[in-house]
């Protein structure tokens, strides 16, 4: 089955569906690049699922070793670079505000985000640079 359906809108836009749940994104090429920049754009959207994939794997992993995950909220910075236009590193400053961890459920969790899904399929050339701010 299918995963997703993208039609062009016109005027640099894009619509996204997520095929089994109908629920869609709208996607526009930033405002450095032609684009008015009023929805996230393509390279936004994956360095935005680089943090989600994280917080979902930290979630899993927390649920199989018995401890709640609790809040966690990420700030993505996307760095860009030119000849070839793309993405060159991914900034992912990752806050758990509220719960108290211990090392061996931080250690958890960071092993957790660095080998999530979208983490380990990035390009080796982009830098993914990730900072976990544990509650004290």
């Amino acid at each position: 089955m299918a995963t997703s359906s993208v039609v062009y809108k016109g005027d640099l836009r894009t619509s996204c569906t997520h095929i089994q749940s109908g629920s869609t994104i709208l996607t526009d090429a930033p405002t450095d690049n032609h684009g008015s920049g009023e929805n996230f754009s393509p390279t936004d959207l994956m360095s935005t699922s680089l943090a989600a994939c994280m917080i979902t794997i930290m979630g899993i992993s927390a649920n199989g070793h018995g401890f709640e995950l609790g809040p966690v909220s990420a700030t993505v910075t996307k760095h860009m670079t030119s000849n070839p236009r793309r993405v060159s590193k991914i900034q992912v400053d990752l806050e758990f505000p509220e719960k108290k961890f211990t090392e061996r459920e931080q250690n958890l969790l960071k092993v957790a985000a660095l080998n999530c899904p979208v983490a380990k399929s990035i390009h080796p050339e982009i830098e993914q640079e990730v900072v976990f701010r544990f509650a004290q």
